[in-house]
């Protein structure tokens, strides 16, 4: 692994996003990579906002509407795209989504942890609150913060570095293209590849759960609202 691709999905959400890409470009990594945004039909005021934003912190935007025409989600398409140009230059991947403040060390600490581990096909950082207390999606690790911990279950990809071990041995255009989100199933065929996936919950990444898909707070403020719109509309296949 010579280098990291990081990339954030975006739709909309531009607050959350502006304080994820600061603290990116912020961060006090060593090891080289490469930002990309990848703008999922926000809109024409957020994808202004997100260009002048690419000119001041130096990170490539691109705009799916310029490569698709399906309605957002595009998360398979990004994937897609995003695997095929870190296979090309040797990188691992990491994900970082627009709801995550990274801390000044995470990265480079995430990228030597993934490096350490041989066996490593996806290194995920463990998201808190404001208060510094884990949260969703990883409640299942509390009290077992500041280790790393060998992951059974699955890593979200709201701060997750992908190994270009891994990324070479399973191809995302065999991932389901009627589903919406990935983590699960990617998570589970690393597993099944022969490679172990790792939380570090001694690398806490700030999380407001959601803040990217403001419908899904539903599922806690409105869950007969959340599930019916899921079951009768198709939305948040994971």
């Amino acid at each position: 692994m010579k280098s990291l691709h990081i990339i954030t999905p975006v739709k909309d959400s531009i607050d959350s996003t502006l304080d994820t890409i600061k603290a990116i470009v912020g961060s006090d990594a060593k090891v080289p990579f490469t930002y990309t945004i990848y703008n999922d039909f926000s809109t024409d005021e957020n994808t202004r906002a997100l260009a002048d934003a690419s000119k001041q912190y130096g990170f490539e935007l691109i705009n799916l509407s310029d490569l698709t025409t399906h309605p957002s989600p595009n998360y398979l398409l990004v994937l897609q795209e995003a695997q095929a140009k870190a296979i090309h230059d040797d990188a691992g991947l990491l994900i970082i989504e627009s709801d995550v403040t990274v801390r000044k060390d995470t990265i480079q600490r995430l990228f030597e942890g993934a490096i350490e581990r041989k066996d490593c096909g996806i290194a995920a950082a463990v998201t808190v609150d404001q208060e510094g207390k884990i949260n969703y999606p990883y409640l299942y690790a509390k009290g077992l913060e500041d280790r790393v911990i060998e992951n059974t279950k699955h890593c979200s990809f709201c701060c997750s570095l992908l190994t270009p071990s891994f990324l070479k041995a399973y191809d995302f255009h065999l991932l389901n293209p009627e589903k919406n989100w990935f983590d699960v199933t990617i998570s589970h065929e690393a597993l099944k590849k022969g490679f172990k996936n790792y939380l570090f919950t001694n690398l806490p990444v700030q999380h407001r759960p959601h803040a990217s898909r403001p419908w899904k707070q539903l599922k806690y403020k409105n869950p007969i609202k959340y599930y019916w719109l899921k079951f009768t509309k198709g939305l948040d296949k994971i």
